[in-house]
């Protein structure tokens, strides 16, 4: 049996992601594709426990111990999860992965990218999705929608100047270069994030046509 796909959508705060991942996942298996859904933190009652502490306001946890939570998460939800939803073929698709890590504990938090690096090594196995799907925004636009859609978690409490830290991040994602130099996030596509919910599911649908026409259909209806 063929190895599975390990699809990643990642993108700044108000960009959408959250949204296009259920439309994706409802897309997949409405023409019987064997799709597994997670997210980050989360997917594993570990996990689950684990987004429970990060995102509570009441937690105290600093960034190298936010860090490590993050990755332990993760090494549950790749070994639990994502690879047998691999090893039989199926279409794993992931809200966030170490993008997420480079933006918010990276960047945000100031932690060192090898520190990081060598954590999510251990927490993968040295597995690489097969393709990150980055929803393009402005920094701008993205802080507005998130601001409009409101927030109260743990992270979302952050100061402006962590959010700005971010977003600055992953404008910096966006560019190839920063995608040849980091091989360990894998393929990176830039998908417009901006107009409606159904424009930016085409582009999304676009982006998997044009790297596996044999497996994904041009229509998104």
């Amino acid at each position: 049996m063929a190895r599975g796909r390990l699809v990643v959508l990642e993108g700044p705060d108000g960009a959408g992601k959250t949204t296009q991942v259920r439309r994706l996942v409802d897309w997949l298996r409405s023409r019987g594709g064997d799709v597994v859904s997670v997210r980050e933190p989360g997917g594993t009652a570990l996990g689950d426990e684990i987004r429970r502490l990060l995102l509570d306001p009441a937690s105290d946890i600093v960034p190298s111990a936010e860090a490590l939570l993050y990755m332990a998460s993760r090494a549950q939800l790749v070994t639990c999860e994502i690879e047998p939803a691999l090893a039989r073929g199926a279409v794993a698709i992931i809200d966030r992965f170490f993008l997420a890590t480079y933006a918010y504990q990276g960047a945000g938090r100031g932690l060192p990218e090898d520190d990081l690096r060598a954590a999510n090594r251990l927490a993968t196995k040295g597995i690489i999705p097969d393709l990150t799907i980055l929803l393009s925004m402005s920094r701008e636009e993205g802080l507005a929608r998130a601001k409009a859609r409101g927030g109260h978690d743990r992270m979302e409490q952050a100061d402006a100047a962590f959010h700005d830290r971010v977003a600055s991040a992953y404008e910096s994602f966006m560019s190839p270069g920063w995608a040849r130099a980091h091989p360990e996030c894998g393929p990176i596509v830039l998908v417009d994030a901006r107009g409606s919910e159904a424009d930016v599911f085409a582009r999304i649908v676009e982006a998997l046509h044009s790297r596996w026409p044999e497996s994904f259909p041009e229509n998104s209806s």
